[in-house]
């Protein structure tokens, strides 16, 4: 069955009464039907104006990790560009051009070991790119097992349950068994010894996350990248990494410059991020980089040349927006090395002093801190509290703020935990607001008698934290089943987070 929108049944009918104001006669409008005739342009803008004015404030939404703000110039180029299609590179040659350069600057920014031969591209956005990066990791299998004459019929791919849901998706279109490592005790995220244990001789490659969508922290990638380099001296066994940085990619080599995490590892093959989170374009753009040639064989690039020369392509589509690129390059060029460190380190700065403070008041306890992303999750305490995380995220968006609360995939479905994403564009002021509202709403929630919310309540409204379908081994079941209490949340029952 194809995706639907949801939309009310029967009751008041499918049509919208609407009486512009003070000039215009009444008019009345079909909600899923083309109108019978033309109106006024002011009138069709006022009334699709009128009713985004129910959506939530873009800035106060602390769910997602997408740019939420721009400078004017940045808006101006994209209008400019608003025309131009990404893949007519023949008639774009500048706007072209320009990606190139975005692929090299990024290549150099994540030490590629000879930037000129990197090779990568722009996508729709970084699920894009990570699948790009996960049809490359699985062709070079197949060629690797064929020109050894074994069968490649049966591949893999290893990460953790709290990878982003464009890898269950990967796994279940492209035909690769995923094989997730649960969550165990207060370990969150993928661990070096537990990722090796799941690898094989038909293992595509390891999915290592610089960044979880559930608590922001970063995946310790020089550790699976020495694992595995153990693994292959002892079984000859070779398997390459994949480095989801859909928001690390662009804030670990501006503020922890030490951390190897990128192509100085030579396990790693290639890196994804997204440009329109932490590389601060609006939606839509991703970037996937390969460390080499090598490592993105050639018989996965198409050639076109019915669009006025031969134009090669990697994409899942075809035609798609060139605003966004020029808005990336513009931004590298506005802010350079130093002006994004300077954006990053001051939203981590924003998001390690609301973490602490939120840290000191009675009802919760902090996962993670924001020192890594500049993102934080924290949770109820222990105990009889008669309000738990939905309950909070509730009262707090009726203070308008947009704060996601979710429970935690395979082995932790006893942890339900609020997330908060410090953006560019939330400034110490705004977490300032924020805190004094979650204190306003504290006593009331204390006042109550037992909680009023629970994680059906709140599906959909989790932005990267959606529970896998598949465990580990190739039965595919639910495996975040509920805990006791019935916080769960059926399989795909909440959408996907931005990417």
């Amino acid at each position: 069955m194809p995706p639907r929108h949801p939309r009310r049944d029967g009751r008041g009918g499918h049509d919208l009464e609407i009486n512009p104001i003070f000039s215009r006669e009444p008019l009345t409008v079909p909600r899923y039907a083309l109108p019978a005739g033309e109106m006024e342009p002011g009138t069709a803008y006022q009334i699709v104006h009128d009713e985004l004015m129910l959506d939530g404030n873009a800035r106060l939404n602390l769910a997602t990790f997408v740019s939420t703000w721009a400078e004017p110039e940045s808006g101006t180029l994209m209008a400019e560009c608003a025309a131009k299609n990404m893949i007519d590179k023949d008639e774009y040659p500048r706007t072209a051009e320009l990606e190139l350069r975005c692929v090299h600057m990024l290549a150099r920014l994540w030490h590629a070991p000879d930037p000129r031969r990197a090779v990568g591209c722009s996508t729709t956005g970084s699920s894009e790119a990570a699948m790009l990066g996960g049809l490359a990791l699985k062709r070079r299998w197949r060629h690797r097992r064929r020109a050894a004459g074994e069968p490649a019929d049966r591949p893999n791919i290893v990460m953790g349950v709290n990878v982003q849901i464009c890898w269950e998706k990967f796994a279940d279109y492209f035909e690769v068994e995923p094989r997730y490592v649960p969550m165990e005790g207060d370990r969150f995220h993928l661990g070096a010894a537990e990722a090796v244990e799941l690898c094989d001789e038909n293992t595509i490659g390891v999915v290592a996350v610089l960044g979880s969508t559930f608590d922001g922290s970063y995946e310790p990638v020089a550790e699976i990248a020495e694992a595995l380099d153990d693994l292959e001296r002892r079984t000859g066994v070779d398997v390459p990494i994949h480095v989801d940085g859909a928001s690390g990619a662009m804030v670990a080599p501006f503020l922890d410059p030490d951390l190897r995490w990128d192509f100085r590892l030579p396990r790693v093959a290639s890196v994804n991020t997204s440009g329109h989170k932490y590389g601060l374009v609006m939606p839509g753009v991703g970037w996937a980089v390969w460390r080499d040639e090598s490592a993105l064989p050639e018989d996965l690039v198409f050639r076109v040349n019915y669009l006025g020369g031969d134009m090669p392509t990697f994409a899942l589509n075809f035609s798609r927006p060139g605003a966004q690129v020029v808005a990336q390059y513009y931004n590298f060029l506005r802010l350079g090395f130093a002006g994004y460190q300077r954006v990053q380190r001051t939203c981590r700065d924003t998001a390690v002093r609301l973490a602490s403070a939120i840290g000191t008041l009675g009802p919760f306890a902090l996962l993670t801190d924001g020192a890594d992303l500049p993102v934080f999750a924290f949770r109820v305490k222990d105990g009889d509290a008669p309000f738990n995380v939905f309950d909070v995220s509730a009262a707090l968006r009726e203070r308008g703020w947009l704060v996601p609360a979710y429970t935690f995939p395979a082995n932790r479905t006893d942890l339900a935990v609020l997330r908060v994403v410090v953006r560019n564009g939330f400034s110490h002021d705004l977490a300032d607001m924020l805190l004094d509202d979650l204190r306003r709403v504290v006593p009331r929630l204390e006042a109550q008698r037992e909680p009023q919310h629970d994680a059906a309540a709140d599906a959909g409204f989790a932005h990267g934290t959606e529970p896998k379908r598949t465990p580990v081994g190739g039965k595919k079941q639910d495996v975040s089943e509920a805990p006791a209490g019935g916080r769960g949340r059926s399989s795909r029952s909440a959408r996907a987070g931005p990417r």
